[in-house]
């Protein structure tokens, strides 16, 4: 079973290992992070908690027994003014199929109301990616339209976390 944690410092070691060992897995669904994410790893890392720190973007890592990570569960572009995020996630390659990601999301989600104080999120998929739509579907989301993301044909999706119960108070739907 892997829990949900907000990243830290030190994830590093793990958080690198899952990168590398899942990179090809990830590159065949979205655009690879390239030979420069590996290289600068920990200044990134540093900058990213630091950006944490400031509210700018909340990470989260699913860690397995072990200290294993199997997923990030990240939102970004994070607006505290008009209350939205962006959701972004990835799951190692063998630990799909499991639900993992839907119960990462749906935890994320909680969060995102109860300690972060937004009350909207969108995500975006690339076309293909069934199983990504798949999870935003389960976790509420609706899909709002059409884009293109470095090149790629895309849905967008989003979640207004107002109308959503049991995600501190709402009162529309079941889902998450």
């Amino acid at each position: 079973m892997a829990v949900l944690e907000r990243l830290r410092p030190d994830h590093a070691p793990a958080l690198l290992a899952f990168e590398r060992e899942n990179r090809a897995y990830f590159a065949a669904r979205v655009p690879d992070r390239g030979d420069a994410y590996f290289e600068e790893f920990d200044a990134r890392l540093r900058e990213l908690i630091e950006a944490q720190e400031a509210g700018e973007i909340h990470f989260h890592v699913l860690v397995a027994e072990g200290g294993e990570i199997v997923g990030r569960v990240n939102l970004v572009e994070v607006d505290a003014d008009a209350g939205s995020a962006e959701l972004g996630y990835r799951l190692a390659e063998k630990a799909t199929g499991r639900g993992l990601a839907t119960r990462g999301v749906r935890e994320v989600c909680r969060l995102a109301v109860e300690e972060y104080g937004l009350s909207r999120l969108t995500a975006v998929v690339t076309v293909g990616n069934d199983a990504s739509s798949a999870v935003l579907a389960r976790a509420g989301f609706g899909a709002v339209g059409g884009m293109t993301l470095d090149g790629e044909p895309c849905t967008a999706y989003e979640l207004d976390l107002t109308t959503v119960r049991g995600l501190s108070g709402g009162s529309g739907s079941d889902r998450p």
